[in-house]
């Protein structure tokens, strides 16, 4: 499942285990859990010191995508495991504090995603791929559009279902660094986190201005989005 854990204002949630980390309802459940309690502990002090997330995982995967093998090849319930993961993605976009992934194995379809809904991501360079994969709902294939933003490198990703090692997705754009094994990348996310966090962010502001850098994946995951005239008279408002 996964865990939380606080290291003065960064908040550490980590896949445990050394299985495939595959998002069936029980692990989807546990994520969405932990991130209540980030944001919970941020709502408890709107004005406090800044904060960010990390996520990372044990063990050789990152996650392995949805856990198609408890759908027993019913559509309807993979369509649910799909239906599923989509407030994961909402919470992360929506949650007010930087967020990094420490991508420290295979993250592939919705490991790949849960990886991009995270504003930062380092991936270890020794072992690892990132790969698609999967037919792509509606707000999947926004949520590509909205953090693979390299024309080719999208092409690759979703019509290729090419498998990219950390070197290959750092040229293109998908990771921001990458370190030379699963103990540094997750060293180095922390490291990143506190320096975001040290920023005093209110985080309130910094969900919106992300919301309005990807309008159109925050809609696609059910996340309310302002209108342009919203927008205008709220910033007039701040002056």
């Amino acid at each position: 499942m996964c865990t939380l854990e606080q290291r003065g204002r960064v908040f550490v949630l980590t896949l445990t285990g050394d299985g495939e980390h595959r998002l069936g309802h029980p692990l989807i459940a546990s994520i969405r859990s932990a991130l209540a309690s980030v944001l919970a502990a941020a709502q408890a002090q709107p004005q406090g010191p800044g904060a960010a997330l990390v996520t990372v995982a044990e063990g050789r995967f990152f996650s392995n995508g949805l856990d198609v093998g408890r759908a027993g090849g019913s559509r309807a319930r993979l369509r649910e495991l799909v239906d599923a993961f989509r407030p994961i993605a909402a919470d992360l976009l929506a949650l007010p504090m930087p967020t990094v992934a420490a991508v420290t194995g295979h993250a592939s379809a919705a490991g790949l995603l849960l990886a991009l809904c995270h504003d930062y991501r380092l991936m270890r360079a020794d072992r690892g791929v990132l790969y698609m994969g999967l037919p792509l709902p509606p707000y999947v294939a926004r949520l590509l559009r909205a953090k693979i933003t390299q024309a080719h490198a999208l092409r690759d990703v979703a019509l290729r279902g090419r498998k990219l090692r950390a070197p290959e997705a750092r040229e293109m754009g998908i990771v921001d660094a990458v370190c030379a094994g699963a103990p540094e990348t997750a060293a180095e996310a922390v490291k990143l986190a506190e320096q975001l966090a040290a920023r005093e962010w209110d985080g309130a502001v910094y969900a919106s201005i992300r919301v309005s850098t990807f309008p159109d994946a925050c809609r696609a995951v059910g996340i309310a989005v302002e209108s342009d005239e919203e927008k205008s008279r709220h910033f007039a408002s701040r002056l």
